[in-house]
């Protein structure tokens, strides 16, 4: 494939909540359309995080025909994962699938992954944390903050606008000139992406629905074996770094521990896991005010959904 018609290859970006059924419509689409499909998931880049991560890789066989994934299992459980990781990822997978003259399919519910690698505004994600600066940034108040960018950066005061009055996102614009003025010496790197013509699509379910679908799924990933899941990993994780990925392995390590009942780990799961969901629609809301995101009804059909993707991507062909 040359060059020029590669970077004429769409990207379908596949989002939506939890319990939306991303993941099967992301491998349908790809298994008629020749693609490729790349995780947008924080916590499915683990092993042995299956039941909890929802990974569903039942779902990555469609007609006897295995779906090529990238992004999904290539950290061991209790490694480091972070937004300039996947962003690197992210473009090596990108390269691949472009070679294998496939289409790329970003599917997964981690609004600011797919943010990261689709819009402006996250080109400085490579920076990295710079521990030293941040110990004397956490000494000052807000209005030294101020006086400490003004002077590193009497150039750039109008990137303060929509974040002055916010002392985390403050500390982090510091760090950020504070290391491309003095340059210090780091393995880290921009990420150079493939700017491929890209169309959004999320999956549209009501409350109502939505929290059914969550408390069904949650009963039976209980029974499919998500509790062994979890008392597996923390024989050889700490339960500090276990309770970090949230939701599902923060609570049930709670449990295993003794410091709640089951049906008091049930209860309060469910509810955060809804509350997620919420989140995630708010996330979605607001990156609607960013870019053009296509809505399709959870309830419709998958050949209606498939129909309606094929309508809104230029030259795409089942």
């Amino acid at each position: 494939m040359s060059q020029e018609k590669s970077l004429n290859t769409p990207l379908l970006v596949i989002t939506g909540p939890t319990a939306s059924g991303k993941t099967g419509l992301a491998t349908q689409l790809s298994s008629k359309i020749n693609g490729e499909i790349i995780s947008a998931d924080s916590r499915q880049v683990f092993k042995r995080m299956d039941i909890g991560t929802g990974k569903d890789l039942f779902d990555y066989e469609v007609d006897g025909k295995k779906i090529p994934y990238h992004l999904i299992d290539i950290c061991d459980p209790g490694d480091d994962f972070n937004l300039y990781l996947f962003q690197k990822k992210y473009a090596e997978a990108v390269d691949k699938i472009l070679r294998n003259e496939a289409i790329p399919v970003l599917c997964g519910g981690t609004g600011l992954y797919i943010e990261a690698v689709t819009l402006k505004g996250y080109e400085e994600v490579w920076i990295p944390r710079n521990e030293t600066i941040r110990e004397e940034l956490y000494t000052l108040d807000l209005d030294q903050l101020l006086d400490f960018y003004k002077n590193l950066a009497p150039n750039k005061l109008a990137q303060l606008e929509g974040i002055s009055h916010r002392e985390r996102s403050l500390i982090r614009a510091i760090e950020i000139e504070h290391f491309l003025k003095y340059k210090p010496q780091t393995e880290y790197h921009p990420i150079n992406f493939k700017e491929l013509p890209t169309y959004n699509f999320a999956l549209s379910i009501d409350k109502e629905t939505r929290w059914n679908k969550i408390e069904k799924r949650l009963d039976e990933r209980l029974n499919e074996g998500m509790i062994e899941e979890v008392a597996a990993l923390l024989k050889d994780i700490d339960d500090k770094k276990l309770r970090s990925y949230g939701l599902e392995y923060r609570h049930i390590t709670e449990y295993l521990l003794g410091e709640c009942s089951y049906d008091e780990m049930r209860t309060v799961l469910l509810k955060s896991i809804q509350q997620f969901s919420k989140r995630q629609m708010t996330w979605f809301r607001r990156m609607e005010k960013k870019t053009a995101l296509n809505w399709i009804p959870v309830e419709w059909e998958m050949h209606k959904k498939m129909d309606f993707v094929l309508e809104k991507v230029e030259g795409l062909k089942f």
